[in-house]
């Protein structure tokens, strides 16, 4: 029986076709809409882009090699593919949510999908047992994200999965923060992972695109269906360009989460910082399940000033110089953003709280820069 590769390994190989004209050792982009047929009906798997991309497949091929899965779909950004699974769903549904998430999937369930008779349900993940009170015959998806955004709550995906099977739930995933590297939810019995691509997938802020990753070939065929149906998929450009980031996928987050580690460290050290929020600490009250089920800990870190005013925050984000103040995460280079005025803008006040998120909160995507030059921006910044 022939050895399965490595994780390192399917970075570079995982899921890959040469090209079949020319041996190009680099996926071509297939800049095309369109594909010749030599009898109506009769071509050679491709008729037209927004069904199929030569480039895409490959980019499909990848990420179910990473996730261990055996079907993969891409879409034009993560928000395109989440809106892909909640269209599998029907009126009089029932979601449960995570309380603390990326803004934009609040949005799209609480703005867009609501008016359609979808009830959603935002629950503390770290209590199964706050899950567990929500469930009702008509509970048709639990929507988790591990570690989440900003708070780096951990969720017991395990735990969940076999609270989803017990209930004939179906249950996703996002893995944007850990990628496959760290964690893969497939194998702990999540039905659906979800990536926002852009991220650590693509891993150099060039591209927007979204993934999805399934093992069940129903579910797969009713997601492509939505895929086709309602056209939301990347170009080949973008495709191809998050191929050649994930060739450098491992090393990439292995120094993310290098530094990660040791500026976490520092700002829980630092007078002038209160809360530092890291999956690592093994204080964190999930730290347990994080060890378990992660491979590393990832490159996000949020953190509150000791006086924990908004004022304070803005004036750290603002004497930052290697870490940019700008929207999205999982580059190269670090970012720094205020989640409140920006990616979690939309949610109201009152519910940000709830979950920890208040004004004074930073986070911090953490590049793969010399973490010394890290620390010291951070440090002349906070002051």
């Amino acid at each position: 029986m022939k050895k399965k590769m490595k994780f390192n390994t399917k970075t570079i190989h995982g899921g890959q076709i040469l090209d079949p004209a020319y041996g190009s050792v680099m996926t071509p982009i297939y800049q095309t809409s369109t594909y010749a047929q030599t009898s109506p009906g009769k071509h050679k798997g491709y008729e037209y882009s927004r069904t199929h991309n030569p480039t895409r497949t490959n980019f499909e091929r990848s990420i179910a090699s990473l996730e261990n899965g055996n079907h993969g779909l891409a879409f034009s950004s993560g928000l395109a593919a989440i809106d892909a699974i909640i269209k599998t769903l029907n009126p009089g549904d029932e979601i449960i949510s995570t309380n603390d998430l990326y803004g934009g999937s609040y949005r799209l369930f609480k703005q867009i999908f609501e008016k359609y008779d979808l009830k959603f349900h935002f629950v503390n993940m770290e209590d199964i047992i706050s899950v567990k009170q929500k469930i009702t015959s008509k509970t048709k998806l639990i929507w988790a994200e591990t570690p989440t955004n900003p708070m780096m709550n951990v969720v017991d995906i395990k735990s969940m999965s076999d609270l989803a099977k017990k209930n004939n739930i179906l249950l996703c995933v996002d893995n944007t923060f850990a990628t496959p590297y760290i964690q893969r939810p497939l194998e702990l019995g999540a039905d659906i992972v979800m990536h926002s691509a852009t991220k650590y997938i693509a891993g150099h802020s060039d591209v927007v695109i979204g993934a999805l990753v399934v093992n069940n070939l129903a579910l797969f065929k009713k997601l492509s269906f939505i895929q086709n149906a309602s056209g939301a998929t990347p170009g080949p450009m973008d495709c191809f360009l998050t191929l050649r980031g994930i060739k450098t996928l491992h090393l990439r987050m292995q120094r993310h989460s290098e530094n990660a580690e040791k500026i976490a460290k520092f700002l829980k050290n630092h007078n002038k910082i209160t809360n530092v929020y890291w999956a690592g600490f093994k204080d964190h009250k999930n730290y347990k399940i994080a060890k378990n089920q992660m491979h590393a800990f990832g490159g996000m870190v949020s953190f509150i000033p000791a006086d924990q005013t908004f004022e304070t925050a803005k004036k750290i984000a603002e004497k930052l110089k290697l870490f940019t103040l700008a929207e999205s995460l999982g580059g190269v280079e670090s970012l720094c953003c205020h989640p409140a005025s920006m990616t979690h803008a939309s949610i109201p006040p009152e519910e940000r709280e709830k979950s920890g998120l208040v004004e004074s909160l930073l986070r911090l995507s953490v590049g793969i820069e010399d973490v010394e030059d890290l620390i010291d921006d951070l440090n002349y910044a906070i002051g």
